[in-house]
């Protein structure tokens, strides 16, 4: 910690959480690849990765760049489904989602007040049960909206004999089940705190997101003894960018506007797996944003008292 010094305290304060989440979800990831493997369908190779380079990995954002919309807010669906919380707490979730999109900025207040929405509903269960839920929520929410595209991108490192990794800001035990499901090498995720196999309510650190993701990927390549210049990262948003600026082969993924206009300034390589009417509207990411989580959340509740 000597090295911040130079930092204000409440700019220390922040990068120390940074760094312990970064910590706490690359050892999570590692952990878990001790138990899980697999093998993923094979998909049409690139001209990189190199083949036979043991100290290269690929490291892949999760929403929007290995499937479309976001992973919590599918989960969410998923919880509420099983009544883990009420319809005003979705409708609540949802705005604070779309709140983000909209404003474009992440005021620490409004962050903190969704967080521990979120962290109150898993207060108290048991850590195997989530992992439990999330295996059926992956099948009913999330398998048909993978990007084929980018898991051909996945699947070609693994071919080369690389391990891959999604790193999300996502919880550690959903983004997991679905890395697992996707034949990839591990998760890295927001570690909630568990003492006893049961969820506390807590973090550890703070959301696996900007440089906190940036922080899990160095730490994770330095346990794994992996050389960054020779890595991958791919992503589609412009809060990655520290991430993305770690490797020596950044890809932009269906970018939003911001990301884009970095990349193309970098030179980076872009792909862009949507539509050309969903391409077209890479500009305005917000109101785009707005209605997915909008649709979304009607969706869950109207679908839900329909069965009632």
């Amino acid at each position: 910690m000597a090295a911040l010094g130079w930092l204000s305290p409440r700019r220390r304060s922040a990068t120390a959480r940074s760094v312990l989440a970064g910590e706490a979800s690359a050892e999570a990831a590692r952990k878990s690849t001790q138990e899980d493997t697999g093998t993923a369908t094979a998909g049409e190779e690139p001209d990189f990765p190199v083949h036979g380079d043991d100290r290269a990995a690929a490291f892949f954002d999760l929403d929007n760049t290995v499937m479309q919309g976001a992973a919590l807010f599918h989960f969410g669906r998923g919880l509420y489904k099983r009544k883990f919380f009420e319809t005003r707490d979705l409708a609540r979730f949802a705005w604070q989602q779309a709140w983000f999109r909209l404003a474009g900025i992440e005021d620490p207040e409004h962050m903190q007040d969704a967080r521990d929405s979120a962290l109150s509903i898993v207060k108290g269960h048991r850590v195997s049960e989530l992992r439990s839920i999330g295996e059926e929520i992956y099948d009913e929410y999330m398998a048909e909206r993978i990007w084929p595209g980018t898991r051909a991108l996945a699947q070609a490192h693994l071919d080369a004999g690389q391990k891959v990794w999604l790193v999300t800001a996502a919880p550690v035990e959903i983004a997991q089940v679905i890395a697992r499901r996707l034949g990839l090498t591990g998760a890295l995720g927001t570690v909630a705190e568990s003492i006893g196999g049961v969820y506390t309510g807590r973090l550890v650190g703070e959301p696996l997101h900007g440089p906190a993701k940036a922080e899990a990927v160095r730490a994770l390549a330095a346990a794994e003894g992996l050389d960054l210049s020779r890595c991958a990262a791919y992503s589609d948003s412009h809060n990655d960018i520290p991430m993305l600026s770690l490797v020596g082969h950044p890809y932009a993924i269906n970018p939003d506007s911001k990301l884009r206009k970095h990349a193309r300034e970098l030179e980076w390589r872009l792909r862009d797996y949507r539509t050309g009417r969903k391409a077209a509207k890479v500009g305005i990411p917000a109101a785009a944003g707005v209605g997915a989580v909008a649709g979304g959340t009607a969706a869950a509740i109207a679908l839900h008292r329909r069965r009632r």
